[in-house]
């Protein structure tokens, strides 16, 4: 039996802290939105250099290293915090675009009927989607496909990371306290977002260029799912953002359910 050569390693940067999401402010606010102790975000290092075609076996690399299967989060089925332990089998790894530079981006819900002028959210009558009510416009354009308000925005920008971090800021966890105003919401997306990504300055156009490849990972061991949990959920996720100059991995997670209650 071949056995695969392994060819990256990594280290756990326990040192790094993510005050978008470690914050008592943000802490707070995750509170309210059912999230707290069930999000999070940690950094590594690893050794060689990555190119994105090789997404699939740095995953599994990643999923693997011992390492990481003593320092990687995951909530735990008595929802306290635990660390991965279990190997990997198999992975997959989605790649999530990573393009969008200004909070502008989010500009366009202001002018059609989702969000008022001054950032409050517009109330509609409750829809259900999966085991979550939808009582608001801004949820229903972010989950529910035949919203008035849905084209707003194209499926690829709906898969653009920004996006993905202010719906899932947006839904919360299982017992969510919804905010009236839309401007928590951006705030901590705009903070998470500047948290996770890495960008660079075009020496002769001045531009910005943001340099990380991001990828939507899961894992299984033989038929079970292990990672980020044991089941499926829209709100269950786990991002790997690589910063490949730096060498840097941060991880952002969370698993869906009921948030610490203080």
């Amino acid at each position: 039996m071949e056995v695969k050569t392994r060819k990256f390693s990594f280290q756990h940067l326990n040192s790094k802290k993510f005050s978008s999401i470690d914050s008592k402010e943000s802490q707070e606010s995750f509170l309210k939105w059912s999230m707290k102790g069930r999000i999070c975000a940690q950094m590594y290092s690893f050794d060689q250099s990555f190119q994105a075609y090789e997404k699939d076996s740095f995953v599994m690399d990643f999923l693997t290293d011992p390492n990481v299967l003593h320092t990687l989060k995951v909530v735990s089925s008595d929802g306290g915090w635990s660390t991965l332990g279990v190997k990997a089998t198999s992975v997959k790894a989605e790649i999530v675009p990573c393009t969008v530079l200004s909070m502008s981006f989010f500009d366009r819900i202001h002018n059609d009927g989702v969000v008022r002028e001054s950032g409050a959210i517009q109330k509609c009558f409750d829809e259900f989607y999966e085991d979550m009510v939808v009582s608001d416009e801004l949820r229903k354009m972010l989950l529910i496909d035949d919203s008035d308000h849905y084209c707003l925005y194209s499926d690829t920008e709906r898969e653009e990371l920004l996006f993905c971090i202010f719906k899932h800021i947006c839904i919360g966890g299982k017992l969510c306290q919804y905010e009236d105003n839309v401007v928590p919401y951006l705030d901590i997306t705009k903070n998470i977002y500047k948290d996770l990504i890495s960008v660079q300055k075009n020496p002769e156009t001045k531009e910005l260029n943001i340099i990380s490849h991001v990828f939507k990972i899961s894992a299984k061991h033989e038929d079970s799912q292990i990672y980020p949990t044991d089941t499926d959920h829209e709100q269950s996720f786990a991002y790997l953002v690589v910063d490949p100059f730096k060498r840097h991995i941060s991880v952002f997670y969370h698993s869906y359910g009921n948030g610490v209650f203080e």
